[in-house]
């Protein structure tokens, strides 16, 4: 049987980042992401719902989210989802919840507030669109299209052929 456990999403931080080290010393930050979806009722009535997502990171990324995010702030992130139970102390019954690990973002937006994406300068633009790429990354990771998504004429989209991970920069030093 196959299985897949991938999350992409963009949304923005509903707390400041929480910081902590386990005792290897290993950084670990946990935050809120707060992600909104808009549509339109066949009888042609705006709806939106948000949905509440808490996420965890470790290592050198958990550190950069620290320094860098606060409640606010828009980010992508790409992870996997993780399940959690527990007793309650409270009521005494069993409690869970999914949260997303994550394993790889984008800061979205510009300094203070200023539009552009971070790394990769989105100015004033629609948000990026989000594709995966031939090498099995996913494409503007690294804030720069992936070469496996540049067609013909430089314009983002399928490639003929895959370039291969060597030629991708968000890999280089990866596997």
């Amino acid at each position: 049987m196959a299985n897949f456990n991938k999350v992409i999403l963009a949304g923005n931080l509903t707390r400041d980042p929480q910081l902590r080290y386990l005792p290897s010393q290993t950084a670990v930050v946990d935050f809120g992401l707060a992600v909104n979806h808009k549509w339109r009722t066949p009888q042609g009535e705006d709806r939106e719902e948000v949905l509440f997502i808490d996420c965890t990171c470790f290592g050198k990324q958990a550190e950069t989210i620290n320094k860098y995010c606060q409640k606010g702030k828009p980010i992508l992130i790409e992870g996997r989802l993780k399940y959690e139970t527990w007793d309650d102390k409270e009521s005494g019954g069993k409690r869970s919840k999914h949260k997303v690990i994550i394993d790889g973002f984008q800061f979205l937006g510009g300094r203070d507030g200023a539009p552009g994406g971070g790394g990769g300068g989105a100015g004033d633009r629609a948000a990026p669109v989000l594709v995966s790429a031939p090498c099995g990354l996913v494409g503007l990771r690294c804030g720069r299209p992936c070469p496996g998504l540049v067609g013909p004429a430089g314009r983002l989209g399928a490639a003929s052929a895959d370039p291969g991970p060597e030629s991708c920069p968000a890999r280089v030093g990866r596997r």
